[in-house]
């Protein structure tokens, strides 16, 4: 039996949500791929609760009870002082700080699984210093969850490029929030604005819905998928629409936006009448591989489409290949939440487990 011992940063929605997928299906790892998952550190950004035997289905109240304040240190003297062996660091936090203790992490005997986007999506010189310290000491690095959530985009991503198939081009939506927006928008006659603050509720956006709006995330998910397929590609290249118009940009605090949300209702009324009959709107991610152009826009798609059909928060990606020609490679599904994010996390889990020796 290989035991694998998780150290897990960020125990909010998708952390908390992890653990208990994790310790549900610890049987079921050990009988069908002989693993065994042991968690014995688990910490937010202040305090960490330290169980060398791995935390129980009582983590909660004993993380109230118990939980000490740490720092890094703190964390790697623990694993060393009782000799834990296949050491994997789960980053389920949002933190932009976060990031930079990975390589510290990777130079004390850590693989990593992250679901926070920041590391790859920073400068060509951090992403590629990162995978040589990964080369060097022998680590492993998964982010499945980086894009899509739980949907297999970017082990299907690695799996053409590194098999030798010619990838053209990626299309599709992806953001959940984005897709349930626009979605709900062209299917009904509800205002925007009514549409967002229902999105907000359903906790599909961010508290300040501006995020969402803004367009970056796609374009971090465009950033990451072009990187896969080594073209040397910065943020600041990618070409991004943002939906926020400018009055309500700049140094609108969030509540003054929220106060105005309602003049985004002429704008995007706009967009809509004035699309074909049988059109609905799509906010789309693209990269053309012969030229390395990423861009994030808004766009009108026929309805008909596989782009055009989908329904509620779910991405969407069309995948073209020289050897799929015009039929492209298209992989759908719920792209938000913290049960499929999370479910994500633990599949990358396991996939690194098993190569470890």
């Amino acid at each position: 039996m290989k035991k694998v011992n998780i150290i897990l940063f960020g125990i909010g929605n998708v952390g908390s949500t992890l653990i208990n997928q994790l310790l549900s299906a610890k049987e079921q790892w050990e009988k069908n791929s002989g693993i065994s998952v042991s968690i014995p550190v688990i910490a937010n950004s202040t305090k960490a609760l330290f169980n060398a035997e791995g935390i129980s289905k009582n983590w909660q109240k004993d993380f109230e009870k118990s939980a000490e304040n740490y720092n890094l240190e703190d964390i790697l003297d623990f694993t060393k002082a009782n000799d834990l062996e296949h050491l994997i660091a789960i980053d389920a936090t949002a933190s932009k700080e976060f990031v930079e203790i990975y390589i510290r992490l990777i130079q004390n005997g850590f693989n990593l699984v992250a679901a926070n986007k920041v590391a790859n999506t920073l400068s060509s010189d951090f992403y590629k210093e990162i995978r040589k310290e990964l080369d060097y000491h022998g680590k492993h690095f998964f982010y499945e969850t980086n894009v899509g959530a739980g949907l297999p985009i970017v082990q299907t991503i690695q799996g053409l490029y590194q098999s030798g198939e010619k990838v053209t081009k990626i299309r599709g939506v992806f953001s959940g929030s984005l897709s349930f927006i626009f979605n709900t928008f062209s299917e009904n006659k509800e205002n925007f604005s009514d549409v967002l603050e229902k999105a907000g509720k359903l906790g599909y956006t961010e508290p300040d819905a501006r995020e969402d709006l803004s367009g970056n995330d796609v374009g971090r998910k465009l950033l990451i998928l072009a990187r896969e397929l080594e073209l040397n590609k910065e943020f600041q290249e990618v070409k991004i629409q943002s939906l926020i118009p400018e009055k309500l940009n700049g140094k609108t605090s969030a509540e003054e936006f929220q106060k105005r949300i309602g003049e985004l209702d002429e704008i995007f009324t706009k967009h809509k009448t004035e699309q074909e009959q049988g059109n609905v709107l799509r906010y789309i991610g693209e990269i053309e591989v012969a030229s390395a152009s990423l861009e994030a826009k808004l766009i009108s798609e026929p309805k008909n489409t596989a782009l055009g059909q989908i329904k509620g928060a779910d991405n969407i990606f069309e995948i073209y290949t020289e050897s799929y020609g015009d039929q492209p490679l298209v992989i759908q599904g719920a792209g938000a939440g913290a049960a499929v994010t999370a479910r994500g996390i633990a599949g990358d889990v396991l996939k690194l487990s098993q190569r470890l020796n």
